[in-house]
């Protein structure tokens, strides 16, 4: 894309709006900047319940129907993370930030405009990728991008929690990590956590002890307080010991929170880990599932008791690593049987057999566990995906 190319005009004026285009003024920059190209251009971004593609309003067009994920085509190219043409010829295009799958841009091509034309194509993922990396940045400055992802009033604890975790997905040259937390409007206690510094990779899941908004501020505390250590250069004991302290600073109820916190080194596979009473991840090779990290075993963050030294496993090329808290495998059916490990361990082999990208595997087994218990449960239920490969990282690119 050279500068005179009309996409990099379209793209460099974008760029230029960007600077002081309030959040709900996007979808009108957007159009502004491709109008000489002769395409429109529509945004679409996921709900945070991930099962529909909700569209952006904008002045003077009417506002499309919500596109469902698992039954369209356009939802086909979000779980892919591919660019798409449609029957009537419109282009779906990704739209990621980094790698992480935030919705689609719908490109209304002109009349005998080519769809597979390489040059579009270029064009039309480059603009995708700037209205991405706006989406993320503008969302703090107004409500109007959050409003759009959501269906339904989100709760306190919900609200505060969603605003200090990481992106769902986030993917390197040789690791790529994914999360997924339901009920996404009602969270409780569970939370996750990651940070990627040089060759080290530090993994979290946390559970709050209790439901609603005070296992929120449990977890919310322990978060903050692991974050601290982690930041002056602490390992996972100094992570416990802070996350220790600021508990039972806060708290003298015995409120206590379980964990598993992580190091990998992305170089060599290696990983230290501590299990503060919580199910044991698993470890998935060659697509089965072949063991669960039981090292590492310590009671509950909060407690004051001591535990064992960390666990230590070797990742090989290609491996995953699952994490999730009780609530996935405790969910349970209306006649009241849980979801199991087996289950988990199962549907996890099948959409990792699939090549599907760590986040959309997540994605599947999250609306499974929300199908198999229905409205009989409502508790947390996370999950944490790590990749560690080379190739983990290319199934999430557009």
């Amino acid at each position: 894309m050279t500068a005179t190319d009309p996409w990099h005009r379209a793209l460099a004026d974008l760029a230029s709006r960007s600077h002081r285009v309030p959040p709900d003024a996007l979808p009108a920059a957007v159009a502004a900047a491709v109008r000489d190209l002769g395409v429109a251009m529509t945004i679409y971004v996921v709900d945070v319940e991930q099962e529909l593609l909700r569209p952006l309003p904008e002045p003077g067009r009417p506002l499309p129907e919500p596109l469902p994920i698992d039954a369209s085509l356009p939802g086909r190219a979000y779980t892919e993370v591919r660019v798409r043409a449609g029957q009537d010829g419109r282009l779906w295009v990704p739209i990621v930030n980094g790698t992480d799958r935030l919705g689609m841009l719908e490109v209304a091509l002109p009349a005998g405009a080519d769809p597979d034309d390489p040059a579009l194509r270029d064009g039309c993922r480059t603009i995708a990728g700037l209205v991405g990396h706006l989406l993320t940045s503008k969302t703090a400055y107004g409500d109007g991008l959050q409003r759009a992802r959501r269906s339904e009033p989100m709760a306190v604890s919900a609200e505060l929690l969603w605003q200090l975790l990481p992106p769902l997905t986030f993917a390197g040259d040789t690791v790529a990590v994914s999360a997924i937390l339901e009920p996404s409007y009602e969270v409780g206690g569970d939370a996750f956590d990651y940070a990627l510094d040089g060759d080290r990779l530090a993994l979290a899941v946390l559970d709050g002890v209790g439901h609603g908004l005070p296992a929120t501020l449990t977890t919310v505390v322990a978060l903050a307080a692991l974050r601290a250590a982690r930041r002056t250069g602490g390992g996972l004991a100094e992570q416990v010991a802070a996350v220790e302290a600021a508990l039972r600073s806060q708290w003298r109820d015995g409120r206590f929170v379980t964990a598993v916190l992580a190091e990998v080194e992305v170089d060599t596979g290696r990983v230290r880990y501590v299990n503060a009473g919580h199910p044991a991840p698993v470890l998935l090779r060659r697509g089965r599932a072949v063991r669960a990290l039981t090292g590492g075993r310590r009671p509950p963050l909060g407690l004051d008791l001591p535990g064992a030294e960390p666990g230590e496993a070797r990742l090989e090329p290609e491996d995953r690593l699952l994490l999730y808290t009780d609530g996935v495998t405790e969910a349970r059916d209306a006649a009241g049987e849980m979801f199991g490990l087996p289950r988990l361990a199962d549907l996890a082999e099948r959409h990792i057999g699939s090549e599907l990208p760590a986040a959309e595997t997540l994605r599947r087994l999250s609306r499974a566990v929300a199908t198999y218990r229905g409205t009989a449960s409502r508790d947390d239920a996370t999950m944490v995906l790590l990749e560690w490969s080379g190739a983990a990282a290319a199934r999430t690119e557009p």
